[in-house]
């Protein structure tokens, strides 16, 4: 195989590498087997082209070409012509795919479902990395920046998988890398010549010499490098499990993700409040859920999803709990005496096809959940949690729940909270502005129990404390977020719920924060509808004897308990063991009535003409054309800008180091250079090869081919020029190619064959400029490749990355532009002169009066 075949099969092995540390984020994992398909395809194409001779940018445009017929096959064949070219629909439909993509990312906790999104965010974003490593590492012969893609896809990885990717998944991406680096060291290593083995010290001396083979094993520095590489993976994986101050970083393994079957497994699940200020805001409340309940007190039916206990100072979130099958029964409540009033009710709930979640909608405390599919249920939230990828959509399920009714007098004489609950609920980080703990225990000031101060700081944020609702504000919960909560006294349900715990936890009350639904809108076919923005967050306090309790801070949502009221009515549910006659699962779509306007709408000003939300059909006809084309435009534009310095210089040097093919061009036989290689004008071809060409002499082969020699010579020595530009010497126009030589061996620290090779090729250049009958060099590439290396080995790392990535001679790119501008205005200036001369004469003279 040859070495860019070699290249270009660990470009895709590197890839696919880095590729499998997303395959704990989605399940099922056959995603990965598509994209090695279609990234080999894609990799096959790129090695097919090379095989002719065509520029670098036709090669990379090639494999472009052939990602977008690949997705636009597997993802939207049903909108190309013939099922194979690619078109504006095609284009809306892969941006309807992305949008689609990137709000079930947001929308689900890992294991996620491949949904069609999703399936076109891995895949495509596999094909991408893999076309700029193939285009880096094999079509420009530049392995290490190559490494930069590949982790950006490790990294997106680690980002969302919950506490970081595994150290299989990084020891897979960074050998892939390696083995990318080692192909790229073995190709460069053969250009130098046969590989000979068994070489004797009385071997002669030259540059195949160092890249021989004693004995057919490798040699010294291929082996150093193996053992460099290494030595780096183990040393990467070790440190962090040494150190419990680094907590594993991008490799620590939480077990996210729910278990397996059987009794095991754990979950650790994504924050929901990412997407709960974008429901809030919804323009068309479409509906996500609908229920039927025997509950007399509807008002009070929240439906839960899950509890954020830990506040770490930046972010609530929920603990990692251990996972159970669901049994037949739920246990008794955490917490709840035998004294409490208890009303056992049943609800049917249906669950909108849109509407994916991991976690089930459930009224708390929930007794008795019936519903087909793969759940898991986590005891301490009492919650249900989908395995294996089971989400909600389309879940329709039957509910047992309890109505506590506790009093007044039982909050008030509950006992203290045992000594583990209270330390866990109670725990408040060291960056809570000690303005939450103080306007706590002023609020609270004169409450004798903990349900009185509880009761206090509700009525505070409720209704006498000046708060406003308002979910046009930042959904910061971290502790700065609740500091400028109190100070503007503005804000949505996320802010009224989490300070009002983090201040029930600095007055030693256990507390947490419930996100879930608020009770939906009543239709006229008795259902009732739940909406996007319908979503909501609560606080939950602890009482011992009664458990976990609901507390309602934010005005204007959801209902007030009855048992925080001073008179608190109560109300029994029809017989729990049977349900509500027809009560059905499926909503329905029926208009309501224009006068039955719900008091939770009424208060919330949203009464008007509305129809029960059934599944909706959208009605736009998706994201323009125009915009989609522009947006695309726009992301090729920031993704290739910034790369452009650095393919023009590969660019250049490859055509300046080329091999003569044929005749030269006009162009490249032109006039010489300075000192620096800037080339200086000539109206004649007779400059080119010296003095002695004087003008009207015969151009022969034999001056043809000096020409030539003439043109590699100073090419190599812009080359060389070049590199010590891009690695901070800059150009001298003011010296001979001797003394800029001399200048260069200095300020570049060169030594032994890197000096010698800058004074050959500089000798070489006056000598093409000042023989009478220039002699071609021989091992000019060799030359300014050895001087390139020893520029590299005398600057740091910085600057070696800056020499690649940013070169500053391709400043020479603007200085083009601007030749070639200024002699267009001239030319242009020229034509208007010419053009606006026969005019002057019909000019009113000029008469100064007075």
């Amino acid at each position: 195989m040859s070495g860019r075949g070699r290249l270009a099969l660990c470009a895709f092995v590197a890839t696919l590498a880095a590729a499998t540390s997303m395959l704990p984020l989605v399940e099922p994992a056959s995603w990965i087997l598509q994209a090695a398909f279609l990234l080999a395809v894609q990799s096959g194409t790129g090695a097919l082209v090379r095989r002719a001779p065509v520029p670098r940018a036709v090669i990379v445009a090639a494999q472009a070409l052939v990602m977008l017929v690949l997705l636009t096959v597997v993802f939207a064949r049903g909108q190309a012509p013939a099922g194979v070219l690619p078109g504006p629909e095609v284009l809306q439909r892969l941006a309807e795919l992305l949008t689609a993509g990137a709000e079930d990312v947001g929308r689900y906790a890992a294991p996620a479902p491949v949904t069609d999104g999703i399936r076109l965010m891995l895949v495509g974003g596999v094909l991408l990395v893999g076309l700029v490593v193939d285009a880096l590492a094999v079509t420009f012969r530049s392995a290490a920046p190559a490494g930069l893609p590949l982790l950006a896809l490790y990294s997106v990885a680690a980002g969302l998988s919950e506490g970081g990717a595994g150290w299989l998944w990084f020891l897979l991406a960074a050998g892939g890398y390696l083995l990318l680096l080692l192909a790229e060291g073995r190709d460069r290593l053969s250009q130098w010549g046969r590989v000979f083995s068994g070489a004797t010290s009385g071997a002669p001396r030259g540059p195949a010499v160092g890249a021989a083979l004693s004995g057919g094993r490798p040699t010294a520095p291929v082996r150093t490098g193996r053992r460099i590489g290494a030595l780096a993976l183990g040393v990467s994986l070790v440190v962090p499990a040494a150190l419990p101050a680094l907590d594993g970083g991008l490799l620590s393994e939480r077990n996210g993700g729910g278990g397996g079957q059987g009794g095991g497994g754990t979950i650790s699940a994504v924050n929901p409040l990412v997407s709960l200020q974008n429901n809030l805001n919804q323009p068309e409340n479409r509906q996500v859920l609908s229920y039927r309940t025997n509950s007399n007190d509807p008002q009070g039916f929240y439906l839960r999803i899950l509890a954020l206990d830990q506040f770490n100072g930046d972010e609530w979130r929920p603990s990692t709990r251990r996972l159970s099958d669901v049994p037949q029964r739920l246990p008794q409540p955490n917490g709840l005496g035998p004294d409490v009033k208890v009303t056992e009710i049943r609800s049917n709930i249906s669950s909108s096809r849109s509407y994916r979640q991991t976690y089930l909608p459930l009224p708390y405390p929930a007794t008795e959940v019936e519903i087909g599919g793969r759940w898991r249920y986590e005891p301490t939230g009492r919650t249900l949690v989908g395995d294996g990828g089971q989400t909600t959509g389309g879940a329709q399920y039957e509910v047992s729940s309890l109505v506590v009714q506790p009093t007044a007098d039982q909050l008030a004489s509950a006992g203290p909270a045992p000594a583990a609950l209270q330390r866990e609920y109670t725990r408040v980080p060291d960056s809570l502005p000690k303005v939450v703990g103080k306007t706590a225990t002023e609020v609270t000031e004169g409450a004798a129990n903990d349900y009185e101060r509880a009761v206090k700081l509700q009525n505070y944020f409720a209704s006498n404390g000046g708060f406003v609702y308002n979910t046009s504000v930042s959904s910061g919960t971290g502790s700065a977020a609740i500091g400028r909560f109190l100070k503007e006294k503005q804000g949505f349900c996320v802010h009224f719920s989490f300070t009002m715990a983090a201040m029930s936890r600095t007055l030693g009350i256990p507390a947490r924060v419930a996100v879930g639904f608020a009770p939906g809108t009543e239709q006229a076919n008795g259902s009732v509808s739940v909406g996007l923005r319908d979503a909501h967050a609560w606080p939950e306090l602890y009482f011992e004897g009664i458990g976990w309790t609901r507390f309602e801070p934010t005005p204007t949502r959801g209902s007030v308990p009855t048992y925080t009221q001073e008179e608190a009515p109560e109300g029994d549910a029809s017989d729990p063991a049977v349900p509500e006659e027809n009560a059905s699962a499926a909503p329905t779509a029926v208009p309501d009535a224009p006068d039955d306007c719900p008091a939770q709408m009424r208060k919330q000003g949203e009464c008007g003409d509305t129809t029960a939300q059934g599944p909706v059909t959208p009605t736009d006809s998706g994201t323009p054309t125009g915009t989609v084309v522009g947006l695309s435009l726009l992301a090729v534009v920031i993704l290739v800008l910034p790369l452009l310095p650095m393919l023009w210089r590969l660019r250049t040097r490859r055509r300046r180091l080329a091999p003569p093919v044929g005749r030269t061009s006009a162009r490249e036989r032109a006039a010489p250079v300075s000192a620096d290689g800037r080339a200086v004008p000539s109206d004649s071809r007779s400059a080119a090869t010296g003095p002695d060409r004087a003008p009207g002499s015969t151009w022969t082969p034999a001056r043809a081919d000096a020409a030539d020699t003439t043109a590699r010579t100073l090419a190599a020595w812009r080359e060389i020029t070049d590199t010590a530009w891009d690695h901070g010497i800059e150009p001298d126009d003011s010296r001979t190619p001797r003394k800029a030589a001399v200048r260069m061996v200095r300020l570049g620290r060169l030594e032994f064959d890197a000096a010698d090779a800058v004074h050959r090729v500089a000798g070489a250049v006056e000598q093409v400029l000042y023989a009478p009958e220039p002699r071609p060099a021989t091992g000019l590439s060799e030359d300014v490749e050895t001087v390139r290396a020893g520029l590299r080995a005398s600057v740091g790392r910085a600057a070696r990355i800056r020499a690649v990535v940013a070169p500053r001679s391709a400043v020479r790119v603007i200085w083009a532009a601007s030749a070639r501008w200024a002699a267009f205005t001239g030319r242009c200036s020229a034509l208007w002169g010419r053009l606006h001369w026969p005019l002057r004469p019909l000019r009113r003279p000029f008469r100064p009066q007075g």
